[in-house]
């Protein structure tokens, strides 16, 4: 991995053609922000922008909540979601700039307790490997515990980490996750003597003057804050359907450390500046120039995957993680950039650090291609690129998504062949019960006049019928339908009784943090 960072750090510095950056927003601007929020219905936008020479364009679009006419502006609080990582990132920082840690410092020697699946990870895990996602962990491993709401302590969260079992070999590769963040987050807390969120207000909110901002939902004192949307009424969800409020759910506030901080496009713009930079405020520093170079040192290949030909040009010819940033080349420039998304909240930031330009979009709904648009009009406008029709572009990835997502949920709904007539193996009653995952924890099975309900305890709002497909393999129908359905497949011991079940998301548009298949249901009473 050595070898390989670099072989990639000398890529970077081979990037060395530097155009001067453009003094101005692009005069569409808000054009090209309207006409986004109007292709993909997105009822309310916010954007903070800062460029060498000039104030920070700070402002809104549209409004808050659809139904209602307050309007979203610069000072509107929205859910940044995993840009929040970069804060924690920054967190740990400081305290490595105090001395008190050391990137690589190992985290059972500051996180007491502290325990990974396999015992040789539980050993070896840094700090740093903490921020890059090389864990083993599978893909979102562990987000059912606080996604999309969860009764589950951060402290448990953390304690349930020793039962996830990895996917792949500790350091092997890279696979994004959430739930490190949380625990880098509790090393935060044990070594500074404050919670997470009294230390980002204190350590960074204040010395910025972010004084609008929240490290978490449960601390929001402001009512000029922007509301979720999402697509409930299509197919399944964000697959069709119109766009439409949803609750704000509290349970994140116990990841807030991997996404948890509301911040207005005001407080934004001093976050953007104080990256750029590299940790300098007028006469003092947030962080030293040391830990700013660590932190956007490239740490782990990302693997890259093949865009939709409209919008094959945003594909990158090389992608890596460093510490809460992914730092990789748009068109041969290099950028830092990363990405957030919680439930009908979806930003983007990006970073230029060769033209000292910076900007964040935030949109309040979960259509992401409408936020990608708006920031590659920026991204062209500020490297010198001829102008492209991203809207347009993106629209039509996203109409060949969502079509795709349509063939799969068609195929499971009007799949006619012989196998389904096939019953399942067991009387109905037989299926219910108590079913247990050593991370998860419990799902409960009912039965009730030959009709299935299951209902998974951590996770508020996630119950509803289990409907019969095929052999042993039923399916949800969630009450609520903001949780993304999922199949549930038994399997038999030789005498007859179940020895487990397993999942999988039924919509291949379903978020990843519906980690579905990373449990393993066994029965532990009837």
């Amino acid at each position: 991995m050595k070898i390989q960072t670099r072989i990639v750090t000398a890529l970077l510095c081979s990037i060395a053609f530097v155009m001067p950056a453009t003094a101005a927003p692009p005069a569409d601007l808000d054009a090209v922000v309207k006409k986004s929020m109007q292709r993909f219905q997105v009822p309310g936008a916010l954007l903070a922008l800062v460029e060498p020479g000039r104030e920070p364009l700070t402002k809104g679009y549209g409004v808050r909540k659809l139904g209602e006419t307050a309007a979203m502006d610069e000072h509107t609080l929205f859910a940044i979601a995993s840009n929040s990582k970069a804060f924690t990132a920054t967190a740990l920082a400081i305290l490595v700039d105090e001395g008190k840690l050391g990137w690589d410092d190992k985290v059972a020697d500051r996180l007491p307790g502290f325990r990974m699946y396999d015992p040789y990870a539980s050993h070896e895990m840094t700090l740093r490997d903490l921020l890059v996602h090389r864990s083993g962990l599978g893909l979102g491993a562990g987000d059912l515990l606080f996604w999309p709401q969860s009764t589950v302590s951060r402290e448990d969260l953390v304690h349930r980490l020793r039962y996830i079992p990895p996917a792949t070999s500790f350091r092997s590769g890279y696979a994004y996750d959430n739930i490190l963040y949380i625990v880098a987050g509790r090393v935060i807390e044990e070594t500074s003597g404050q919670s997470w969120e009294d230390f980002i207000v204190e350590r960074i909110f204040k010395p910025l003057g972010m004084n609008e901002s929240a490290p978490s939902v449960s601390r929001i004192k402001s009512n000029n804050r922007s509301w979720p949307h999402t697509r409930l009424n299509g197919r399944a969800r964000n697959v069709g359907g119109d766009v439409e409020p949803i609750s704000i759910a509290p349970g994140v506030d116990n990841a807030a450390p991997a996404g948890g901080i509301n911040a207005s496009p005001h407080d934004m713009a001093r976050w953007l500046q104080v990256q750029l930079d590299r940790g300098e405020m007028g006469n003092s520093r947030l962080f030293s120039e040391a830990t700013a170079k660590e932190m956007w040192t490239p740490q782990v290949l990302v693997p890259i995957s093949t865009e939709h030909k409209a919008i094959a040009a945003t594909q990158p010819t090389f992608h890596t993680y460093a510490l809460g940033w992914n730092i990789q080349d748009y068109r041969g420039h290099r950028v830092v950039t990363h990405s957030g998304f919680l439930e009908g909240a979806a930003s983007v930031t990006f970073l230029i650090p060769e033209k000292n330009v910076g900007f964040i979009v935030m949109i309040n709904s979960e259509d992401t291609e409408a936020r990608e648009a708006i920031a590659y009009h920026l991204l062209d406008h500020y490297l010198g690129f001829a102008k492209t029709d991203w809207v347009s572009a993106f629209a039509e990835a996203h109409k060949a998504k969502v079509a795709a997502a349509i063939r799969v949920l068609d195929a499971a709904d009007n799949d006619n062949g012989p196998h389904t007539t096939k019953g399942p193996s067991l009387e109905p009653q037989a299926y219910a019960g108590v079913y247990r995952d050593p991370w998860y924890g419990d799902v409960t099975i009912t039965h009730n006049s030959g009709a299935l309900h299951i209902d998974f305890k951590v996770s508020p709002g996630m119950s509803g019928p289990l409907e019969h497909v095929r052999f042993d393999t039923f399916r949800t129908r969630f009450t609520d339908r903001r949780m993304e359905d999922a199949y549930v497949t038994f399997s038999l011991k030789p005498d007859g009784s179940i020895d487990h079940a397993k999942l999988q998301a039924i919509s291949p548009m379903a978020d990843f943090s519906f980690d579905y298949q990373d449990l393993l249901l066994t029965p532990v009473a009837r």
